[in-house]
C-alpha cells in the first residue's frame, strides 16, 4: 500500500471509512447489513466503537435507539454530522467514552443489543475479557450481543489469507493511531465464557473476518 494513500486515509475520517471498505473487499458493508437484520425497531443499542457512525445510522433509519460510543473526537464530530444530515437525532447520541470505561456510564440491563465491528483487535487479552463482561452487565436478559472481528482461522488457506489480507489493515491502523491491531484469539469462547450462548455466526474473507450473533443468559456461566 502506497504512503500517499494511507496519508489520504488519515486526512479525514469520511476517508479512513471509505478505505476500510476497500480493505475488507466491500465485506464491512456486508457486516453492517446482517447485523441491521437482527436490530428491531425501538430495540435500544450500544454501539461499542462506533467511528463515523455508519452503523449507527443504519440502526437508527430501522427505528432503534442508539448510543454510540468511541474515543475518537474527531470520529464523533463525523458520526454526529452523518445523523444530523440524515435527520436521525432524535435516535442517536454520541459519548467519547472508550469501550473499556462502560462501568462509568451505564446501569445493568440498558440495552437490548450490543454491537461492535473491529474494535476488540484493538484490546488486549485482559481488555478483551473486561469487555465481555461488561457487555454482559449491560444487556437485558435475552439481549444479544453482535461482534464482527478479525480472527485467525483453522484452515491452511484462511491462515494465508489472514497474513495477507492483514498487513495493509495493519499499516493503516498503526499510521492512523499509532497502535497495531492483532487477530483475537479463541473469540467465540470467550463470547460463550463470558455468559453468552452463540446462535449464529458468519464468515468473511475466507474466515478472517467473521461476525457472532450471541444471546445473553439468564445468569453468567
Amino acid at each position: 500500500m502506497s504512503y500517499v494513500f494511507m496519508k489520504v486515509l488519515e486526512s479525514a475520517p469520511e476517508r479512513y471509512e471509505q478505505g476500510m471498505r476497500l480493505l475488507t473487499l466491500g465485506r464491512l458493508e456486508q457486516v453492517w447489513q446482517e447485523i441491521a437484520s437482527w436490530i428491531e425497531a425501538d430495540a435500544r443499542v450500544l454501539d461499542a466503537g462506533c467511528g463515523t457512525g455508519a452503523l449507527a445510522a443504519r440502526l437508527a433509519a430501522k427505528g432503534a435507539y442508539v448510543t454510540g460510543i468511541d474515543i475518537a473526537p474527531q470520529m464523533l464530530t463525523q458520526a454526529a454530522a452523518r445523523i444530523d444530515a440524515g435527520d436521525l437525532g432524535d435516535k442517536v447520541q454520541f459519548l467519547e467514552l472508550g469501550a473499556v470505561d462502560l462501568d462509568t456510564e451505564f446501569a445493568n440491563d440498558s440495552f437490548d443489543a450490543v454491537v461492535s465491528t473491529l474494535v476488540f483487535s484493538e484490546l488486549s487479552d485482559d481488555e478483551v475479557a473486561y469487555v465481555l463482561d461488561e457487555c454482559w452487565r449491560v444487556l437485558r436478559p435475552g439481549g444479544h450481543l453482535l461482534v464482527a472481528d478479525e480472527i485467525l482461522p483453522e484452515s491452511a488457506l484462511g491462515r494465508l489469507a489472514t497474513w495477507l489480507l492483514r498487513l495493509p489493515c495493519s499499516v493503516v491502523a498503526y499510521v492512523l493511531t499509532q497502535n497495531t491491531t492483532h487477530r483475537v484469539g479463541h473469540l467465540e469462547e470467550r463470547v460463550e465464557g463470558a455468559g453468552f450462548r452463540i446462535v449464529e455466526t458468519q464468515s468473511y474473507l475466507a474466515g478472517t473476518l467473521k461476525l457472532f450473533v450471541a444471546e445473553k443468559a439468564v445468569e453468567h456461566a
